[in-house]
């Protein structure tokens, strides 16, 4: 599960990256990407469930991480608000996404460069991941 967990965060962690590097590139196609999001009630369901996956996975890993407090608390945020927007009506998600998301197009290279930054930190937390001897290492150390 552990495993699983890390390969999705990878994954995303890659994406995040490879979608900041598309917004300098290639801006239009970012754009139409952003505003599909929440345009549908399979849209919305669809965008849920792939942030419960993402979020699980942060839960699940965040112990085995880099900082483990934190990305556990960024897994149960983002569980969390899924949750609730899984359970509100889809056309909520749609009105708020149409007023966050012309602010999201005009300042989307600055958007792109937090995705990047998240995205290496993600992958950072992951492949650093604390050895489960690491306590006992220091503690042996020490009493030398």
């Amino acid at each position: 599960m552990n495993a699983v967990a890390g390969a999705i965060l990878v994954a995303f962690g890659l994406f995040l990256i490879s979608l900041a590097v598309v917004v300098f590139a290639k801006p239009a196609a970012v754009e139409r990407f952003f505003m599909a999001f929440a345009s549908s009630a399979r849209a919305h369901n669809t965008e849920q469930v792939v942030r419960l996956l993402i979020g699980a996975s942060l839960v699940i890993r965040s112990a085995a991480m880099w900082e483990p407090k934190f990305f556990w608390l960024v897994g149960c945020a983002i569980v969390l608000s899924s949750l609730v927007l899984i359970l509100a009506p889809w056309q909520w998600h749609h009105r708020f996404g149409e007023k966050v998301r012309p602010i999201l197009i005009r300042r989307m290279k600055l958007f792109a460069i937090g995705i990047f930054a998240f995205g290496v930190l993600l992958l950072y937390g992951v492949f650093s991941t604390v050895s489960p001897n690491a306590a006992y290492t220091v503690v042996s150390e020490k009493s030398r």
